[in-house]
């Protein structure tokens, strides 16, 4: 085995105007499943998530609700740390944009890329988006409107702002995007590396205090909050400690192999942006990213209007944790867009789940209860096949899974090839050899099962070391 590895993983940090839909679920539950792998392989893995609290969207939210604004993201961001039980989450860290530590700490690196002499403070006319809580450049535009945000028309703003200067980064940027390392899938590569050579537009980084009262304050500056993404960012360093030295800072982002989970449309924010910031202030740059696709429903963009929402809260109260973590992991294509209904969820659940793992648990396990006289001995704790940790070190969720799920239905197959619940009552030594093998073979398959389905992980190998049959694992719809 190679030497131990730090290791840092991160989500995005979703943004507290609504609850947590799938698509966010799937992130997490990707960066969850990257986390307990490299730990089984013996790295240190120091794993974050939270949430993003600040920007006009919650102000507005928060005054439609007639909360105050505190009080709302305090809400909603409970809902959010919530996901660690509800999804079996096994994140080291838990930060909000709101933290104490985390607003120093942005105000820290503001102070790094301002003596760099990369801030400056102008004028600002033309179109906000305030989905994107950004100023719209002709680049970013369709039809005369944010691509993202097509239903509503951008705002005309005029504005004394600060910009970073991004256009001092574009040489910079293609040197860090010359490394094939950086970026997954490759596609998105191609995608950043096209977006900087068509020539890079610097971005405004505050907003003023009247207009735009929540935020971190610009320091020197009490006019002026940060723009909320400039501020969010700051948060996959602020939750190691930064701008302390040495700690978690030290050990995982400086001298760690650093991983950032996030959606396709993040590209230019977390690859392009956030780097140049980070540069900026004379910090390590992320040494990769992992892009997935979307969740469509339907066909369908989900949105709360057309009703198409799926709540991973939903879905646990329907299949449970560990299926729907199954679910996510196996039937969700990593790298492209996935279209997912209520119909195929079911669909997935009973063949693999109920007719597929938890009938082969019941079989095998009836059989050793009934006819072994003891547990078998714990099989040899050896490696993991190749092809499952390659998919798993690749992004690979469906094609770990699907090592997994031949394993499972070899087990069902040979059981009902070999048919020893016959060849015991004929030949008692030869019967019991047969089911031994297969209750060892369970064993095995849980041991994989591990970063996937952590509690039928757990309750698989304590019923072979008990020689008990277990609990239905996944009950009938």
């Amino acid at each position: 085995m190679d030497m131990a590895k730090a290791r840092y993983i991160t989500t995005t940090l979703p943004y507290v105007n609504a609850e947590a839909h799938i698509g966010f679920a799937v992130e997490i539950v990707q960066a969850d499943a990257l986390a307990r792998h490299w730990r089984l392989m013996g790295d240190d893995v120091f794993f974050n998530t939270g949430t993003d609290e600040h920007g006009q969207k919650i102000l507005d939210a928060a005054e439609k609700a007639g909360e105050e604004v505190q009080a709302y993201v305090d809400r909603y961001a409970e809902g959010f740390r919530g996901l660690k039980d509800v999804l079996n989450i096994s994140n080291d860290a838990f930060i909000r944009t709101t933290d104490p530590e985390h607003v120093k700490a942005a105000q820290e690196l503001w102070r790094l890329c301002d003596n760099a002499g990369d801030i400056e403070k102008k004028t600002f006319r033309g179109l906000y988006c305030v989905g994107c809580e950004k100023l719209l450049t002709a680049k970013d535009l369709e039809d005369g409107k944010c691509p993202l945000h097509s239903e509503r028309e951008p705002e005309e703003r005029e504005e004394e702002n600060y910009f970073f200067k991004f256009s001092n980064y574009e040489q910079k940027l293609l040197d860090y995007l010359d490394s094939e390392q950086v970026i997954v899938p490759p596609y998105r590569l191609k995608e950043a590396r096209e977006f900087v050579r068509s020539g890079l537009e610097d971005f405004s980084i505050s907003r003023e205090k009247e207009r735009m009262s929540w935020g971190v304050p610009v320091p020197g500056d009490d006019t002026q909050v940060m723009y909320v993404w400039f501020d969010a960012l700051t948060n996959y360093i602020s939750t190691l400690g930064w701008p302390n030295e040495g700690g978690n800072y030290e050990k995982f982002w400086v001298n760690g192999e650093t991983l950032q989970v996030a959606g396709k449309d993040q590209v230019r924010f977390q690859s392009l942006m956030w780097q140049a910031m980070l540069m900026s202030a004379g910090l390590p740059t992320t040494k990769r990213i992992f892009y997935h696709g979307f969740v469509t429903s339907g066909g369908q963009k989900m949105s709360k209007s057309l009703g198409n929402v799926i709540s991973p809260n939903n879905l646990v109260e329907r299949y449970g944790t560990d299926a729907t973590r199954y679910l996510l992991l196996r039937h969700v294509h990593p790298f492209e867009d996935t279209d997912v209904t209520r119909e195929r969820l079911d669909e997935w659940y009973t063949a693999n789940l109920v007719n597929g793992l938890g009938n082969v648990v019941a079989r095998v396990m009836q059989l050793a209860q009934t006819h072994l006289d003891e547990p078998i001995t714990r099989p040899d704790a050896a490696g993991f096949p190749e092809e499952y940790t390659k998919a798993l070190d690749g992004f690979d969720f469906n094609t770990a899974a699907d090592v997994v799920w031949k394993r499972i239905q070899e087990v069902d197959e040979r059981i009902t090839r070999e048919e020893p619940f016959k060849v015991v009552k004929e030949n008692p030594e030869e019967g019991k050899r047969i089911i031994a093998e297969c209750a060892q073979e369970l064993y095995l398959i849980a041991r994989l099962l591990h970063p996937l389905l952590p509690e039928a992980n757990e309750k698989i190998k304590q019923a072979v070391l008990a020689n008990k049959k277990p609990e239905n694992l996944f009950p009938r719809l």
